[in-house]
Formats: C-alpha cells, sequence, structure tokens
C-alpha cells in the first residue's frame, strides 16, 4: 500500500489528443486495479487533475463520469468531500459478471455444447470443497428447492429454483471467489440452458437427480457428487440433441 503523503501512481504523461477523458479513465482505473490507489482514497480535485494531465476540467469531469459509471469512485458533497475510490461488493460485480457472460454467449455465436461443457465444469471444480464445507443450512436449502421442483412449478419458476439449488453449492465452498465465479457462471448460463430445452425436460427427473446429489453432499462424498452432476450434464446434452433432432412430417 502507499504511504501517505507520497505522490500518485497514476500516469499523467503519454496521452494522446483524441479520446482524453477515456484514457484518463482508463490511467485512473488502472491505478485503482493496480493498488496506486486504495479503496476510500481521495482523488485529487478536478482542477488538480488537468493540471497534471495538460487537459480541461471539462475533460476530467468526463472521465469521472465515465469512472463513476463503471462504480469505481463515488463523489461526495461538502468541505471534506471529492472523488473516492469505491468498494465493489461482490453482489455489484456479479451483476455484471452475469450480465457480461450472456452478452457473450448471445453475440458470439457460442455453441450450445460449449456453454454446457464450460457450466459444468465450473461447477465441478468446486464439488470437493462444497462436500467437504457444506453445511446444514446449505443442506436445508438444497432440500428445500428439490420440494418445490417436485410439485407443480411454472417453467420459470423451475428454472428459478434450478439456479438456486445449484447456487447453493458455490456458496457451501465457503470460498467467497470461487462462490463468486462459479454462482455467477450458473446464473448467466442455467437461464439459457433452461430456455432452450424447457419444453422437453423431466421436472421429476430433474428433482431426482438433485436429491442425489444434495444426499452425496450430505454424505461428504465428493466422487458420488462427481458422478451424479455428470448425469446431470449428460441429461443436458442428451435434451440438447433431442431439441436439435428433425422433427417428423405428420404427413408420413
Amino acid at each position: 500500500m502507499r504511504a501517505k503523503g507520497t505522490p500518485l501512481a497514476i500516469e499523467y504523461q503519454a496521452i494522446r489528443k483524441e479520446g482524453l477523458s477515456t484514457q484518463i479513465a482508463n490511467a485512473i482505473r488502472k491505478a485503482i486495479l493496480d493498488g496506486a490507489l486504495s479503496v476510500e482514497e481521495r482523488l485529487p480535485s478536478e482542477t488538480e487533475l488537468a493540471d497534471r494531465f495538460g487537459v480541461s476540467r471539462a475533460t476530467v469531469r468526463e472521465a469521472m463520469k465515465r469512472l463513476a459509471a463503471q462504480n469505481l469512485i463515488r463523489s461526495e458533497r461538502g468541505a471534506s468531500g471529492g472523488a473516492f475510490v469505491n468498494r465493489i461488493t461482490f453482489d455489484e460485480a456479479r451483476g455484471d459478471l452475469v450480465g457480461t457472460t450472456r452478452l457473450l454467449i448471445g453475440m458470439n455465436n457460442i455453441p450450445f455444447e460449449d456453454a454446457i461443457e464450460a457450466r459444468y465444469l465450473l461447477e465441478s471444480s468446486c464439488l470437493a470443497l462444497a462436500c467437504e464445507n457444506r453445511s446444514e443450512d446449505d443442506l436445508t436449502a438444497m432440500a428445500r428447492e428439490i420440494s418445490l421442483q417436485s410439485g407443480d412449478l411454472s417453467d420459470e419458476h423451475f428454472c428459478d429454483s434450478d439456479v438456486r439449488f445449484h447456487s447453493v453449492i458455490a456458496k457451501a465452498t465457503g470460498n467467497p471467489l470461487l462462490m463468486f465465479q462459479v454462482s455467477g457462471a450458473i446464473e448467466a448460463m442455467q437461464p439459457l440452458m433452461n430456455m432452450l430445452v424447457y419444453r422437453l425436460r423431466d421436472k421429476k427427473h430433474i428433482a431426482g437427480l438433485h436429491d442425489r446429489l444434495r444426499e452425496a453432499l450430505g454424505h461428504r462424498d465428493s466422487v458420488a457428487a462427481q458422478t451424479v452432476l455428470e448425469e446431470i450434464a449428460a441429461y443436458t446434452r442428451q435434451l440438447a440433441e433431442l431439441r436439435r433432432a428433425p422433427k417428423e412430417d405428420p404427413a408420413n
């Protein structure tokens, strides 16, 4: 961490004349990501930044708006106010992760099989830790979702329950970074998969697989848990293949 009184480690030099506000925002963003600017630290005033970058205050103000839109800084009024480095919460960051993942899949023609593979490999990576660290509350939360799924849920509500069920497994790891990455991936990709195959799936069959997965976690049996997750992935791929299969002509 930078000692108090030392100059801020922002790259003030070598900015081009085009897109100045973007370059200034990127320079300050880099300083935040590199740790040169710490959480809750106050940035120099607009006037000081304008002098250091050699640009107008309007250009600096535009750069600050960009940073605020990314939730990297916030402004406070008053004598002790100014622009401060913001603390991004996991919930805020997960929203960005989910949105970006969905955009990447939707805008880049990612094959459904690749999405299935990525989604279940990510969840598989946390099964052993989830089995080791799961709590009784985690098992209760999983059982609650299974009970809902065994009832008469609409397709939309079944999808929501499906996401919540698998997100509990990520939470059960007790590792906040792993939980962030895996639950974000599940929240981003599971609804897309459900949307494509919901007409074909057997909800009670899925609820049964979920119950076996919960039981494996209850026994802290990561091998059994892995086996069940692979069955769920295989079932999802099977549904995808059925969806792609040519429909028979009723006239024949």
